[in-house]
């Protein structure tokens, strides 16, 4: 007896994001504050895009979430836990690879288009759009304003763009450690990221023309990150590719880890995590995709090919993938795969002898 479900349930969800919405109506009615200051201050403020707090177009900026190393995840294939009537639901790797089972006819489709089966996944950073030289800026912007400099050394640029804000401010440029300093220089330091992400037209090299190619096998999509979804939709939206991916998963769904954003990417788009393929470029992001079970796709440009061993295939750009990688990923998956198997060793026959009876 097959077992369906909504796969949407599964997600947790904040209270405080589902109010948001209907709290805030899109269009306020100001009648009663005609002439008022405070009417030019909302107005001042909806033009240059920055809210309350500093907020971004309505959006709380979370530098935590923006410049942070977030954990992996799944090491031993836990997932996350979702609320439903019934109760507590805990969702795991092992659980969503045996409930997201294919219906008889989804079967018979896959069968005839194999294909279709699969599900891509795509990080944000570095794969979808070149956040590494927004972040570069970012940072080098700041400098600029403190009247301080950044290291030209291309391994302490790596440990800026990859470490958290706090280990980066405290450890390596040793500027101000106070806490007040500290929450105001990661507060300026997103502004100037989101600045610099309004100017983003352009995806990764390469990637359009893939992305136009699995649309056309029938392969779903979905992109993955840490910003909030409106600045991410409108990024995609810049760079015309959003009606390529058919899930997004954003710092609204409250993801605590890499391997977790995966799995609720797998969720959204209905397949499961042992027939997904993540594409990362970042050897943390491909031990939490073999963590959930899934194949890994690195690219290689902000990590040499010696630190992508562990991925199941490496590329230095989507220009020279094509559909028929994806099958190679799973050609070696079967039942048999890995099983223990008994050596055959071949008997070679035994020599005749030569005596002298056979002679004569």
């Amino acid at each position: 007896m097959e077992c369906h479900f909504r796969s949407s349930y599964l997600l947790p969800r904040r209270p405080s994001l589902l109010l948001r919405d209907s709290v805030f109506p899109a269009k306020l009615r100001l009648s009663k504050l005609k002439g008022s200051n405070l009417v030019n201050r909302l107005v001042i403020k909806s033009a240059c895009g920055f809210g309350e707090n500093g907020s971004v177009n309505g959006s709380p900026i979370a530098p935590n979430k923006v410049f942070m190393e977030e954990a992996i995840g799944a090491e031993y294939g836990e997932g996350f836990e979702s609320f439903r009537p019934s109760g507590l639901l805990k969702v795991d790797v092992d659980f969503l690879n045996d409930r997201l089972q294919e219906g008889f006819l989804q079967r018979i489709r896959y069968a005839m288009k194999p294909d279709e089966a699969y599900g891509l996944i795509f990080s944000w950073d570095n794969v979808v759009a070149d956040t590494r030289s927004l972040k570069l800026n970012a940072w080098k912007q700041l400098a600029f304003e403190e009247g301080k400099e950044i290291p030209e050394c291309g391994d302490v640029q790596r440990l800026i763009l990859y470490a958290g804000a706090d280990h980066v401010l405290r450890k390596l440029l040793l500027w101000e450690t106070s806490e007040s300093e500290l929450d105001r220089l990661k507060l300026r330091l997103s502004q100037l990221y989101y600045d610099n992400l309004l100017e983003l037209r352009k995806p990764i090299e390469g990637l359009e023309e893939w992305l136009d190619a699995v649309s056309t096998a029938r392969i779903p999509c979905a992109v993955v990150s840490s910003l909030d979804r409106r600045n991410m939709v409108e990024a995609l939206e810049r760079m015309g590719i959003k009606e390529y991916f058919q899930a997004i998963v954003s710092e609204e769904d409250g993801m605590e880890s890499i391997a977790h954003r995966f799995l609720s990417a797998a969720i959204k788009l209905d397949r499961k995590p042992s027939k997904c393929v993540v594409f990362e470029d970042d050897p943390r992001g491909v031990t939490a995709a073999h963590n959930c079970t899934m194949m890994a796709v690195a690219l290689i440009g902000a990590y040499p090919a010696y630190d992508l061993e562990q991925a199941d295939l490496a590329v230095g750009s989507f220009n020279e993938l094509s559909v028929i990688n994806l099958r190679r990923l799973f050609a070696h998956k079967g039942s048999n795969f890995m099983d223990l198997q008994k050596q055959i060793v071949e008997k070679a026959p035994p020599r005749r002898r030569i005596t002298t009876d056979t002679i004569f």
